[in-house]
Formats: structure tokens, sequence, C-alpha cells
């Protein structure tokens, strides 16, 4: 569980959800256009499902959407700057996200599909997400933005950005999770935007400077 998210993973045992059918949306093409699309894949994360860091059951049942979503909504939590980029805090952080959106919020989960921790690590957010994520065909709904919870996937980053940069794993788990993400739904590397682009918020900060960088990045990763 502790191999940094940048290497090469494969899906594991109460880490991963849904290895076979992970493993078989990775089949390679023996040649032509195919095969060259083949070796542009992006290599699954690892992503640490719910019952990996400890969340709590939904106050009731998460609802699925039948359709795949169309974007990619970058978030930051607006938490303090904590200077531990351990998994431990990783796994700390998504319970407390979780607390503060079904006891403050009144939830009925986390809002968010995702978590990326200040030191890189990702974790599922709303249960049933990464099931979702792996089949790529259905969504989770999400309570992550207002008018996009049903069609967009929302990528929680741990920390506040108003006037300083993320710290280097984070961005780098980023990219490799919205490429990721792109590759499984089929979405566009132009349908990554921010928060603040559909809802009157200061989310994610000056993450939202860098969504051209993001675009192009994750747009190369696909092999574009």
């Amino acid at each position: 569980m502790s191999v940094p998210v940048h290497r090469r993973t494969v899906l594991r045992g109460a880490v991963l959800l849904g290895a076979a059918a992970g493993v078989g949306a990775l089949t390679q093409i023996g040649s032509g256009p195919d095969a060259r699309a083949a070796a542009t894949r992006v290599d699954q994360p690892t992503i640490a499902n719910c019952a990996t860091w400890g969340a709590r059951p939904p106050s009731s049942p998460v609802s699925v959407v039948a359709s795949r979503p169309n974007k990619i909504i970058v978030h930051h939590t607006a938490f303090p700057n904590t200077t531990d980029y351990s998994l431990a805090q990783a796994y700390r952080n998504s319970r407390d996200i979780q607390n503060l959106h079904m006891d403050g919020n009144g939830w009925l989960d986390s809002g968010q599909h995702f978590t990326n921790s200040r030191g890189g690590y990702l974790t599922e957010g709303r249960h049933g997400s990464l099931y979702a994520l792996l089949h790529g065909q259905t969504m989770v709904q999400g309570a992550h933005c207002v008018g996009q919870n049903s069609q967009a996937i929302g990528i929680e980053n741990d920390g506040i950005y108003l006037d300083v940069q993320p710290p280097q794993a984070l961005w780098n788990s980023l990219v490799t999770f919205c490429a990721f993400t792109c590759q499984q739904y089929g979405i566009a590397p132009t349908e990554i935007y921010g928060h603040k682009d559909f809802n009157d918020t200061q989310c994610p900060g000056l993450l939202h400077d860098r969504l051209p960088e993001l675009r192009r990045t994750v747009a190369a990763r696909l092999g574009g």
C-alpha cells in the first residue's frame, strides 16, 4: 500500500476493487492504430478503497448514474496545508472529509468521488466510485459541484492553494489520476475544469490557473 502512486502498479487485494474488470479494460491490440493507442495506455494508479481507509458506511444508498461522466472537476479541500505527507495522513484526511460532509453538511457520504493527498496518495471518496471507474461505464452521483454531480467526476486535492502551489507529489498524482480517468471514461483532456468554472467559489485556487498545463500534460500522457 505504500508504493508511490507514480510507479507502475497492479490491482491488489483490499486496496483495489474490480481486478478482473481493470485488467480486461487494458487488453492489448496487436497492430495498427489500436496498437499505438495501447502502447500509450495509462497504468492504473493505486487507489485505496473506502474499506482500506476506514470509511463509515453511507447513511443511505448511493445513486448510480447509468452513463459515463463527461468531465472531471478539480477541487481543493481548503484544509490547512499539512506537512505530514504520509499514507496514514491521507487516510486520516479522507475520514475527516467524510465526517465533515456527513455530520456537518448532512450528506449521505463524502461528496467527492476521489481524494488526492499532499503526499500524492489517492483514495476513493464516495462509496462505489472506484468500482465504477474501473469498469468505465457508469458513475456514482456525487455532491461536489452544484449542477454537475451526475455528469462530472470530482477529485479533491488536500490543502488550500489560494496563494501557494501544491506539492509536486500532489501534482504528479493529479496528472496520473486525470489521465487514467480520461482513459477509462473516454473523457477528452479539454474537459478538465475547476470548481469555480461552475459555482461561485475560489476553489481550487491556483490549481485553476494551472488547468491549461494539466490538460496539456494529461493529453501527452494519453499520446495526444
